[in-house]
């Protein structure tokens, strides 16, 4: 079956990520067989939706495949990785404003580059065994995919916080925060998936109560610390609660520049909504990222030695505004072009 399967059965256009000892990592080439049946099927008057899931137990998509960008970035090839994520950044836009109904099965480790292919679909959905994280700023990189869009959705100040701790959510905290629409029990998934299969019809989607969401319990504390103007601030006011030292010993793991960056981005994306304009931002740091930023040291230490030790290159409190402006700063004839759909 190879990376990826991308059929038609009954009435629905279905693509199953077949990478499970990768939990189901996304490569480039998968990227791409997305955007090409998404284009196929928009015209093809037998699919009336599409449905995407994953192979094997522990993942929907646990990400994006990155090792080869590493590989690439430390033998000076920068401009492969920068093809990648122009292209995966097509395709999630592809997703979000595809005309029919687009229904994604969660279940496992559903983070950083599953998001981008689930979070902007129109139907999303869970179970007992979920967890969504954009974990990106542990390796240097900042929530894309069209994450910062998603985060700047979130109740409060819960995107920012969601964002710079790379925190896990619950299926509640995932429906809580924006990234998921329904909860559907495991066991009936196997049922739901041969019904949309053969009726076509999202409205059989049933409806079930949401497990509970740890995160909205939270919400006040976690508004009182990240709604702080910048990283130091968002620091000085967890040293002081009687509850941030677990989430201060998250943010003492990540790159300080991408959560800085992350910061700018979430709030620039509140400002000036909308998935394409989220996605072109994302680019600019993305695109700088492996040459001069903190990704090459983060893949490092997080996927090749796996010594959990990165050396970033700016202090907690060092960022300073201009190297987050620099890394944002537009990219002239080589800025994201996004398709018109």
């Amino acid at each position: 079956m190879g990376d990826i399967s991308i059929r038609v059965e009954g009435r629905a256009g279905r693509i199953t990520l077949n990478r499970p000892r990768a939990l189901n990592a996304l490569t480039h080439a998968m990227a791409n067989e997305i955007a090409g049946a998404l284009d196929a099927w928009e015209a093809d008057a037998g699919v009336d939706l599409v449905m995407i899931d994953g192979e094997g137990e522990r993942a929907f998509c646990a990400g994006g495949d990155i090792v080869e960008t590493w590989r690439a970035g430390r033998a000076g090839d920068f401009g492969s990785g920068r093809r990648f994520w122009a292209d995966e950044y097509r395709m999630n836009a592809r997703i979000a404003g595809y005309p029919k109904p687009y229904v994604a099965f969660m279940h496992g480790f559903t983070m950083g580059g599953g998001v981008g292919v689930s979070g902007h679909g129109s139907h999303r959905i869970v179970c007992e065994t979920t967890q969504v994280a954009m974990p990106e700023c542990g390796i240097g990189l900042i929530p894309d995919v069209g994450g910062t869009h998603l985060l700047s959705r979130a109740p409060g100040h819960l995107g920012e916080y969601l964002g710079l701790t790379s925190a896990r959510m619950s299926p509640g905290d995932a429906i809580h925060a924006g990234f998921a629409d329904r909860f559907v029990p495991g066991a009936d998934w196997g049922d739901l998936k041969a019904d949309l299969i053969r009726t076509g019809d999202v409205g059989r989607i049933p409806e079930h109560a949401a497990p509970e969401a740890p995160l909205a319990a939270r919400q006040e504390a976690i508004d009182d610390a990240f709604e702080a103007a910048d990283l130091a601030s968002i620091v000085a006011r967890l040293e002081a609660s009687d509850w941030g030292h677990e989430v201060l010993k998250a943010l003492r793991r990540n790159s300080p520049l991408s959560m800085a960056s992350t910061l700018t981005l979430v709030r620039a994306a509140r400002r000036c909504p909308g998935i394409g304009p989220a996605l072109r931002r994302e680019f600019r740091f993305s695109w700088r990222a492996s040459e001069s930023g903190d990704l090459l040291e983060g893949i490092r230490a997080q996927v090749i030695d796996k010594d959990r030790n990165p050396t970033w290159r700016d202090d907690l409190d060092g960022v300073r505004p201009d190297d987050v402006a620099a890394m944002l700063a537009p990219l002239g004839e080589d800025e994201l072009v996004l398709p018109e759909h």
